[in-house]
């Protein structure tokens, strides 16, 4: 049997998603993908505790594991807060996240809207690009630009 603890609840979502780090960590047990074939092992004993097959490039829990996964396994817990949905939907834009929150895709915790974390302006932004210097050159390495 599986525990997972502070599972976050989505009410109309179509398959539940499983966070594989925290499986890990709260049942000390390990993933092994293949091509075609996933099993959680174990991780002292190596035991397979379950196993089934992908589906479409997905690997897939179902009721037809080779072990049963208990009802308890995708029941919802508790709400998240706005910064943990934020970074577990991959630091989606404002007008994204109220979209999902408005639409009741997700539960928020608290009602406060979303800022911006530090996150963000890094991962979207990008190098400049060098302007013009109005330099002509004649022969290879006669100007040279560096970055320091």
């Amino acid at each position: 049997m599986f525990t997972l603890s502070n599972v976050l609840h989505v009410p109309h979502i179509t398959k539940p998603l499983l966070y594989v780090q925290k499986l890990c960590r709260d049942n000390y047990v390990y993933f092994e993908f293949h091509a075609s074939m996933f099993y959680v092992k174990d991780l002292i004993t190596k035991e397979v505790l379950l196993s089934d097959q992908s589906h479409d490039g997905l690997y897939v829990l179902s009721e037809s594991s080779t072990m049963s996964v208990p009802q308890a396994f995708w029941s919802p817990c508790i709400s998240a807060t706005v910064d943990l949905w934020h970074r577990c939907l991959g630091h989606p834009t404002p007008r994204i996240f109220n979209l999902l929150v408005s639409s009741n895709k997700i539960v928020c915790a608290s009602r406060r809207s979303l800022t911006q974390c530090q996150a963000c302006p890094l991962g979207k932004s990008s190098r400049l690009s060098l302007r013009l210097t109005g330099h002509k050159t004649s022969a290879p390495l006669e100007l040279i630009f560096s970055d320091v």
